[in-house]
């Protein structure tokens, strides 16, 4: 095991490369009972259908192992994590507020934006700047033992780890009863980034996983309109809004439209009600500054976006890789819901288009108008 000053080294690194947080903790060991719980939960939870299509949530080693269910089975050489943390808060509406009629929802983790050199601010996907600085805090871990070679890799919602699972090892948080990772001095408005190495940084018997201090809340359950958590700490992805605005591809079940509201990418309800996230501090980091157009945007104005303007306006954004077809879908959803008969002439156009699942979603929303007026 590295002294404690190694591990120091390694957080002076990752704060100063812009992260919040920092922590590092021991791979469980094979047969613990922190590995053989996660592994059950997850098994069951896949067994159990709620990835919906996330097929590569489901991917498994040559002996038929789920990888994501334990280290063990994704990166048996790893002995150590390094999880890092961003808070990208804004002090800014949250979804829940009153919002003028006509307007959208994007998650806010998606606001996202740096200032180019005439300060504007251009769209940046997390993905590629916690990566970024994540290869700076990889390059220490290897500066620690450069006369022997070590494994390292880094994640970004891109490896085959659960990430929240491994954050409450590491004592950034808790899982909180909505899925996601809470601090107890930052809430939930977090983004995190995982390195998984050879080295043995720490003794696991010295390190104790943060609390969990939910207690009896069930605010997030409550407030959840597609009823996604069945349960504290279980969600089924299948009814989340997230997942049905970003991941579902083609029609989405009409049981679960008009639950969604005006949410067009993503959903912050479970966290915008979560008591931890009343005095969540807003986040500074200069590549996370929000856009504020993001931020209830007009229905009627992305819906004019022709696809060579959505791709220039989203381009390096979370957005981008939801597609303009299925942002289209999700805003005749949304305009079905605002009941607002202005929207009839955009949806009866893109009714009688060729693209057949925006027309059934556009046909809904008519007839959901149609239902209103009456």
């Amino acid at each position: 095991m590295m002294d404690a000053s190694v591990r120091r080294q390694i957080e002076a690194t990752a704060y100063a490369a812009g992260f919040d947080l920092v922590g590092i903790a021991a791979v469980p060991p094979a047969g613990s009972q922190a590995e053989r719980l996660q592994r059950e939960r997850f098994t069951a939870w896949a067994e159990q259908g709620h990835a919906g299509e996330m097929g590569w949530l489901l991917r498994t080693d040559p002996a038929g192992e789920l990888l994501r269910s334990s280290l063990t089975h994704a990166a048996p050489w790893a002995r150590s994590i390094v999880l890092c943390a961003t808070n990208y808060n804004a002090k800014l509406p949250l979804s829940i507020e009153p919002a003028a009629p006509g307007t959208g929802w994007i998650a806010r983790y998606a606001w996202s934006g740096s200032a180019d050199d005439d300060g504007k601010l251009q769209a940046t996907d997390y993905h590629d700047v916690l990566l970024r600085r994540l290869r700076v805090v990889e390059q220490s871990l290897h500066a620690v033992s450069p006369d022997t070679a070590i494994q390292t890799h880094s994640y970004v919602d891109t490896g085959p780890v659960v990430e929240r699972w491994l954050a409450q090892i590491a004592g950034i948080g808790w899982i909180g009863k909505n899925t996601c990772m809470i601090n107890q001095g930052m809430g939930s408005w977090l983004l995190l980034g995982v390195i998984l190495t050879s080295l043995p940084l720490r003794d696991d018997a010295l390190h104790l996983p943060a609390a969990d201090r939910c207690g009896s809340c069930t605010r997030c359950i409550d407030a959840c309109p597609t009823d996604a958590l069945i349960a504290p700490r279980q969600m089924d992805a299948a009814r989340c809004i997230s997942y049905l605005t970003i991941e579902k591809k083609g029609s989405i079940a009409e049981e679960l439209r008009e639950a969604m509201g005006r949410q067009i990418f993503g959903c912050d309800i479970c966290q915008d009600v979560c008591p931890w996230n009343r005095r969540a501090p807003i986040g500074t980091d200069t590549e996370m500054q929000p856009r504020t157009e993001l931020v209830n945007p007009s229905l009627q104005t992305l819906s004019r976006l022709t696809p060579a303007e959505f791709k220039r306006q989203f381009k390096g954004s979370p957005l981008e890789r939801t597609g303009i077809k299925r942002m289209r879908r999700n805003i005749a959803i949304a305009m079905g819901n605002d009941a607002d008969a202005d929207h009839r002439e955009r949806l009866t156009e893109w009714s009688q288009g060729d693209d057949a699942n925006l027309a059934e979603a556009a046909l809904w929303a008519l007839n959901k108008l149609q239902d209103t007026r009456l």
